[in-house]
């Protein structure tokens, strides 16, 4: 066992190979690496399969020993100054290092089939592996420093994923705000760091741990300080995590390929947050109020994600608010010192949350049949619908994961958003109204999400593909399809595939396209699974491939068992206590938690009984016949006319207002702080080029008008210049006479 630990320096490093060859050979043999572009996804696939396989290696070894390793050796070493790398390899870690690789794995196969029509496939790739590097390296760290290198490695990676298609002025728009909200977390983090290395002379866990503890028992720290420096460190977790104030980046994200969002922005990167507030959890546990204020934020986030995912039209923004909403719930669990909880439910979130995204990729996929690649249309919930015929496998797995994501046993995100909830009721009456009342919001917006994009019938698309309409709507798809089987009697147009490159093309309608020679890639994916079926291709949605499928499938199976995890069946204590106990008993708490299934059971009703409703009330609203907020007949006819009818109109608008505008903290940003830098910016601009500048330059010019008036009075007679001298000489004597009398 203890060799096996020796060698775990290798997790972070193995996915680098990936993009340091396709670098090499974009540069050096750029035609052959190119052509050979999808052995470059193979080999992500299975350098990642090697880490999940080691990691799982070690979570075996950890559970059965509860056994902690950390390895450091030094790099830099001076009289006053000694700094170490290393890793360290704990429950935490091992947690982590699963969750990164099992759903990296998923996701590359998925991105193979989702990214094989775009030019930047290779670059693709190549971010994706150095983002597993970048993670994994910051999940393994033994240190703050190195978890600071690390984060700002992965920070960089989601940067250039955000702006992936950086052409598109959204998606360069999107990766600089979550780049500069970001940076501001980023630097509180750094300023924590060196604030504590000041307090206590090291950056390893367990010496800053050790020594804050003993400064604190004897008072010989000053608390105020300290807490700053707590809060600072916690600024980090916040930009990364996307919680209050700093969440505004998150829904902007989504303009990245959606892949990304599935692992990064729902999986991964933002539970890096998380993860640093976990693995800090001794340091902040002793400093006074830092734990209230970790909670408070978390409930704010829990409560401002969900009334944001409301009225939000575009799918993927309405799943990016919804991981906000439960990464607040994690807040909260570690605000509150249940940290079993918190990680129980970013393991159960974190599958759910990545199937409900690979699903949103596939009814991406299916609408860009109709619409071709136009963002604003393919997302738009409001323009989907009835896609349940269709694309009956995405639908099935994303009912799944919404069903998961809204409590509804025996799935994953029950178990563990159940504990959270029941967890809060010990600690703050009022946060636990807030924290139930907010299960039954997000039971409510994740069935609206799924009745808009699946149900249905009554929207533009069906009409145009089922011939109710007399202006069908046709388009390239870039995803290989064409739409519609091509014959010479249904298709009049035949000789389009002959068209040369970039040659543009008119379909039926007033929109203008440019034919993509890479469109229809003749190239199988790497992992190609036959399909056995209809191969024909229609005018309506249509099913993805099979390589897409089968990652949806695997994250299905996770939805359903995974919760399974942090149930007791046979033994006192449940399988991920047992894993986590070095580390809660690092903490000071008992290990054991046996359940009372009585009292389990009694919360579990409640529980699923507000997401019941909250589900029955989306329903209501949002059933087949409905399908947005204009359609509402229905229930305003429960309403009489009057006061109570403006009154509940106000109501209504108001809220969907203020989820549908984010809470107008978005503008309030843009009002008051871009706003107010840009005039400051202005300000010292000016004050720059007419103050500072300015005093020289006029301290120059009027040397030379006084240099061109003295030029005029000399004459070149040096009579002239002596009677000048003198009188000088003669009126500085007189005035220096009177001034000493």
């Amino acid at each position: 066992m203890e060799q096996t630990y020796q060698y775990a320096w290798i997790i972070p490093f193995l996915p680098l190979p990936v993009p340091m060859l396709i670098g090499l050979g974009l540069l050096l043999f750029p035609t052959a690496t190119k052509s050979l572009r999808r052995m470059w996804a193979f080999q992500s696939v299975l350098l990642l399969s090697i880490v999940m396989i080691f990691s799982m290696n070690l979570s075996i070894q950890q559970i059965n020993s509860s056994s902690v390793y950390q390895y450091v050796w030094s790099w830099i070493i001076n009289n006053d100054f000694s700094l170490e790398f290393g890793y360290l390899i704990d429950p935490l870690t091992s947690i982590m290092s699963i969750l990164i690789t099992t759903v990296g794995i998923l996701v590359l196969i998925y991105s193979d089939n989702y990214m094989s029509h775009d030019h930047g496939y290779l670059r693709f790739f190549a971010y994706m592996s150095f983002f597993s590097t970048s993670m994994l390296g910051l999940v393994t760290s033994s240190n703050l420093i190195q978890i600071y290198i690390f984060w700002e490695l992965v920070g960089m990676c989601s940067y250039l994923l955000i702006g992936f298609w950086f052409t598109r002025p959204v998606a360069a728009k999107a990766c600089q705000k979550a780049f500069v909200t970001n940076r501001v977390g980023d630097f509180g983090l750094l300023l924590g760091i060196l604030g504590f290395y000041w307090v206590t002379g090291s950056f390893e866990f367990r010496d800053v741990f050790q020594i804050l503890n003993n400064l604190i028992s004897t008072n010989e720290v000053n608390l105020l300080f300290v807490t700053l420096c707590a809060v600072l460190l916690f600024g980090g977790a916040i930009a990364k995590s996307a919680q209050f104030p700093l969440h505004v980046w998150l829904p902007d994200a989504m303009e990245g390929p959606t892949p990304i969002s599935a692992l990064i922005h729902a999986a991964t990167m933002v539970a890096a947050g998380i993860f640093l507030v976990a693995r800090l959890m001794p340091l902040f546990i002793v400093i006074p109020h830092i734990m209230n204020f970790i909670s408070f934020i978390g409930i704010i986030t829990v409560f401002l994600g969900a009334t944001l995912a409301l009225a939000q039209k575009d799918i993927k923004r309405g799943l990016a608010y919804s991981t906000m909403s439960q990464l607040g719930y994690m807040m909260l669990a570690l605000g509150m010192g249940s940290y079993r909880s918190a990680l129980f439910h970013l393991i159960t979130h974190a599958y759910s949350k990545a199937l409900l995204f690979l699903g949103s990729g596939s009814v991406i996929h299916s609408m860009e049949t109709l619409v071709g690649y136009c963002p604003e249309k393919s997302q738009n919930m409001v323009l989907m619908g009835g896609l349940t015929k269709h694309v009956p496998i995405t639908k099935n797995s994303f009912l799944l994961g919404t069903l998961s994501l809204c409590g509804i046993p025996p799935l994953a995100c029950f178990w563990s958003k159940d504990e959270i909830l029941n967890d809060s009721w010990l600690y703050s009456p009022i946060f636990a109204i807030i924290a139930w009342s907010t299960a039954g919001l997000t039971a409510f917006y994740m069935c609206r999400i799924y009745l808009l994009t699946f149900e249905g019938h009554l929207n533009v698309h069906f009409q145009n593909y089922s011939g109710k309409s007399n202006s069908p709507l046709y388009s390239i798809s870039l995803w290989g399809k064409e739409g519609s089987k091509i014959t010479k009697k249904n298709f009049p147009l035949l000789n389009l595939l002959k068209m040369k490159k970039n040659e543009r093309l008119s379909f039926f309608s007033n929109k203008v396209y440019k034919f993509d020679e890479n469109v229809r890639n003749p190239i199988q994916p790497f992992l190609y699974i036959p399909n056995f079926g209809n191969n024909k291709s229609y005018l309506y949605p249509y099913e993805s491939d099979n390589t897409m499928l089968f990652p949806i499938i695997i994250l299905i199976l996770f939805t359903l068992f995974v919760g399974f995890l942090g149930i007791p069946f046979n033994q006192d204590v449940d399988i991920l206590t047992k894993w986590l106990t070095p580390s809660i008993n690092l903490l000071h708490k008992n290990s054991n938690n046996s359940i009372d299934w009585y009292e389990f059971s009694k919360d579990a009703v409640f529980s699923v009984s507000i997401a019941s409703f909250g589900i029955l009330i989306a329903f209501f609203l949002y059933k087949p016949v409905y399908s947005s907020f204009q359609n509402l007949n229905l229930i305003n006819s429960f309403v009489k006319m009057g006061p109570k009818r403006i009154f509940y109109d106000k109501i209504k608008n108001a809220i969907y207002d203020w989820s549908y505008n984010r809470g107008y903290i978005d503008a309030f940003y843009g009002t008051f702080l871009t706003a107010g830098i840009r005039k400051f910016a202005e300000f010292t601009h000016f004050f720059d080029r007419r103050i500072i500048d300015g005093i020289p330059n006029g301290v120059g010019l009027l040397s030379f008008f006084v240099a061109e008036v003295i030029k005029s009075v000399g004459g070149g007679r040096i009579s002239s210049y002596l009677f000048f001298y003198f009188s000088y000489v003669s009126i500085f004597l007189i005035i220096y006479y009177f001034f000493n009398l």
